[in-house]
């Protein structure tokens, strides 16, 4: 059986790529939607952002020096921790560490055990080709499920404190007050990584799986693959979701368990 042949692109073929935004461009203006703008500008951004990030990782992935992929890894998930505190909100004091080091110690638990017990390679732990896209993935999630889940719950407990004042006056711990708010938003949070896991495969073929088929990977290489990486993020985002919704309720009442509002 013939080998399938890997078709590379070059900028020609992604020129002829942004056609398709001219087309959404030109439908957009048409249809007096207002979005012209904000796909050309969008457009620009993706080409410009992607481009100096391929260029970037390719000098990594040459280099393959640990400290330069762990500053890699930790200017990622800084900027994941900024993202997700912003989505929660900044009344919250203190808020970036506890979801920098939510997101950190969910996303280093799963590399640690993927890293280890499956991929199997302690020697080259810095590898690039693995870390890097790995990383990328669950923060990117892990991120999604801080903000979703911090954001419900804080915005829950600033709507019911009558309720939470309530149930301590009745005799019940802050924990105990507001357990099943944080349940509700951890699984608010846990959402679209299981609506993901619950269709993948029938009704969307995730990127790396879509990409790892065209780059001429088997298809059940990558669909192992892809295994992988759902249980990763089933993991990484709940273990996320539990760490920043018990981190924010606890920034909510004050030592001697009075309830404060943000």
């Amino acid at each position: 059986m013939n080998a399938i042949e890997r078709i590379e692109l070059d900028f020609i073929d992604l020129g002829l790529g942004l056609g398709l935004i001219g087309l959404a461009i030109a439908l957009s203006a048409w249809q007096q939607l207002g979005l012209s703008g904000q796909f050309a500008l969008a457009a620009a951004r993706t080409v410009v952002q992607l481009l100096v990030v391929g260029f970037f990782l390719e000098f990594v992935f040459e280099w393959r020096n640990p400290l330069v992929v762990l500053a890699v890894l930790l200017v990622m998930l800084t900027i994941a921790a900024i993202v997700a505190r912003n989505r929660i909100g900044k009344k919250i004091p203190n808020l970036l560490p506890f979801v920098w080091g939510s997101i950190f110690v969910s996303t280093a638990l799963t590399l640690v055990y993927v890293n280890f017990l499956v991929l199997r390679q302690p020697q080259a732990w810095f590898d690039p080709q693995y870390l890097i896209p790995l990383t990328g993935i669950v923060l990117g999630n892990a991120m999604n499920a801080s903000a979703i889940a911090g954001e419900r719950l804080a915005s829950t407990m600033n709507t019911s404190q009558v309720e939470i004042e309530t149930h301590l006056c009745l005799g019940a711990t802050p924990e105990q007050a507001i357990a099943r708010y944080r349940k509700d938003a951890i699984r608010a949070g846990l959402i679209p990584t299981l609506n993901a896991m619950m269709v993948v495969g029938i009704v969307t073929l995730p990127g790396i799986i879509t990409g790892q088929i065209l780059s001429g990977i088997s298809p059940i290489n990558a669909a192992a693959y892809q295994i992988l990486i759902m249980f990763m993020l089933a993991f990484a985002t709940l273990m996320t979701a539990i760490l920043v919704t018990k981190a924010i309720s606890q920034q909510f009442f004050t030592r001697s368990a009075q309830l404060k509002k943000f």
